[in-house]
C-alpha cells in the first residue's frame, strides 16, 4: 500500500517557482543522494507548476516546455529513477493550473496515462481555475480512478488548500495525502498559524492518507519563491519538529544544493524523523487541554503552558514500539514554562511506574519529580520534543 507512513521528498515550488529546468532537476537529484537526503528517507523529487507548454498538442496531450526540458519528461524521470529516487509531477483539477498552464479538467484519463508513460510516481493535484458548474469532489475522484486505471502505482497528493473540507472526503476517494491549508510562506507567523489551525484535523489522518500541512520552509532563509522574512534556527527547528510530531508529510522546499550545516542538522535528525515515520501513526492528544486563568502574580509572559493549549500545546503520541513521543511547543512570543502530571498520561502513582524521556535535539535524559514532568523556561517560538519509555519507579 502506498503512503503507509507520511511521504517524504523535495518539491520545486517554494524556492524555484517557475524557474525550473532539466539541469536544475538533475542537480537536485544528485544532491538528494550525495548529501544523504535519500538515505534519510526523502524519496520523492517533485516538479511543481510551470513545467509544460501553454497549450496541449493536436491530440490533446500535455507537452513539456522544450526550452526547460529539451529531452522531455521521460528522460528526466529516468535520471531521477537512476538515483534511486521516485519522480513526481504536478497538475490541477481546473481548466488551468494556478500559474495558468493547461489543467486536467476533462482530460483526466489522458493525462493520467501520459504521466504513467513518463514514469511518474507521484502526482500533486492542485485546485485553480475550476469551472463554477463543476463538482470538486467528483473531479478528484475522477483523477484518482484515472491514475488507478494506468496500472502504475502513483501516489495521489490532493491539494485544495483546505477549501471544500478535504479531510471529510480525500481518503474515501483514494488520495494518499491532502493539503489542508493555504500556501505556506517563509516566515514564523505563517507556519504558526498553520500549526494552530490544523490541530483539530489530525483525527482524519493516518496510514494510507495523511494530512499535509504544506511543504517545509526550513533553510529558505527568506529567499526563493515564497521567501518573506525568513526564520531563525530555533523557529525552523520548531517548524520541523511540529510537522514531524503531527505525522505530516515532509517535503523539503529549500535549495538543498547550497544548504547550511544547520539546515541539514534539522532535516536529517534521525530521531525526529522516526517520530514522523512511526508505523502505527496514532494521533497526538493534549496533556494541557483545560483552559485556565493564569496566575496573576506571575510577570508578563510567565503563565504556565498548561493554561494555553493553542499557544503552547503539550502533547503526547503513542508510538509503535511502545514508547511515547512528547512534544512541547511554545508558539507564543514570550518565555514560558509548563508541566503535566503522570496521572494525565495514564500513570497514577499507584502504578509504581514513571517515564524516562530523551530530548531528541540535545540527547539529555529527563525524569519526572514527584509524579510531575516539568520543563525549564522555554523561549518563545521554540520547542522540546522527547521520546519516552515506561520504567520502574526508583
Amino acid at each position: 500500500m502506498l503512503a503507509q507512513t507520511p511521504p517524504m521528498g523535495w518539491n520545486s515550488w517554494n524556492t524555484f517557482g517557475s524557474n525550473i529546468n532539466e539541469q536544475l532537476i538533475f542537480e537536485i537529484a544528485d544532491a538528494m543522494v550525495d548529501k544523504g537526503y535519500r538515505d534519510a528517507g526523502y524519496e520523492f523529487l517533485v516538479i511543481d507548476d510551470c513545467w509544460s507548454c501553454r497549450e496541449r498538442d493536436r491530440s490533446g496531450k500535455l507537452v513539456a516546455d522544450p526550452e526547460k526540458f529539451p529531452h522531455g519528461m521521460k528522460y528526466v524521470a529516468d535520471y531521477v529513477h537512476s538515483k534511486g529516487l521516485k519522480f513526481g509531477m504536478y497538475s490541477a483539477a481546473g481548466i488551468m493550473t494556478c500559474a495558468g498552464y493547461p489543467g486536467s479538467y476533462g482530460h483526466e484519463y489522458q493525462d493520467a496515462h501520459t504521466f504513467a508513460e513518463w514514469g511518474v510516481d507521484y502526482l500533486k493535484y492542485d485546485l485553480c481555475h475550476y469551472p463554477g458548474s463543476g463538482d470538486v469532489r467528483n473531479s478528484y475522484l475522477t483523477m484518482s480512478m484515472a491514475l488507478r486505471s494506468t496500472g502504475r502505482e502513483i501516489l495521489f497528493a490532493g491539494c485544495t488548500c483546505g477549501t471544500y473540507d478535504p479531510w471529510d472526503w480525500m481518503r474515501s476517494i483514494g488520495a494518499h495525502m491532502y493539503r489542508s491549508h493555504a500556501d505556506i510562506t517563509d516566515e514564523y507567523e505563517a507556519f504558526r498559524y498553520i500549526a494552530q489551525t490544523q490541530l483539530p484535523n489530525f483525527k482524519y489522518s493516518g496510514p494510507g492518507c495523511f494530512n499535509d500541512m504544506d511543504m517545509l520552509v526550513v533553510g529558505m532563509n527568506g529567499s526563493g519563491n515564497v521567501g518573506v522574512g525568513g526564520c531563525t534556527f530555533e523557529e525552523y527547528k520548531t517548524h520541523f519538529s511540529f510537522w514531524a510530531f503531527m505525522g505530516s508529510p515532509l517535503m523539503i522546499g529549500c535549495d538543498i544544493r547550497n544548504m547550511t550545516d544547520e539546515t541539514k542538522k534539522i532535516l536529517t535528525n534521525k530521531e525526529v524523523l522516526r517520530v514522523d515515520q512511526d508505523a502505527a501513526y496514532r494521533q497526538p492528544f493534549f496533556l494541557n487541554s483545560m483552559p485556565y486563568e493564569p496566575n496573576k502574580d506571575r510577570g508578563p509572559g510567565e503563565a504556565f503552558w498548561n493554561y494555553y493549549p493553542l499557544d503552547c500545546p503539550i502533547m503526547a503520541r503513542f508510538l509503535d514500539d511502545g514508547e511515547i513521543a512528547l512534544g512541547f511547543f511554545n508558539f507564543s512570543d514570550d518565555k514560558r514554562t509548563g508541566w503535566f502530571t503522570l496521572d494525565n498520561l495514564g500513570l497514577p502513582i499507584t502504578a509504581g511506574k514513571t517515564i524516562e524521556a530523551t530530548d531528541l535535539w540535545t540527547g539529555d535524559v529527563w525524569r519526572p519529580e514527584g509524579g510531575v514532568f516539568k520543563f525549564d523556561w522555554l523561549e518563545g517560538h521554540s520547542c522540546q520534543i522527547f521520546r519516552a519509555k515506561i520504567v520502574d519507579m526508583k
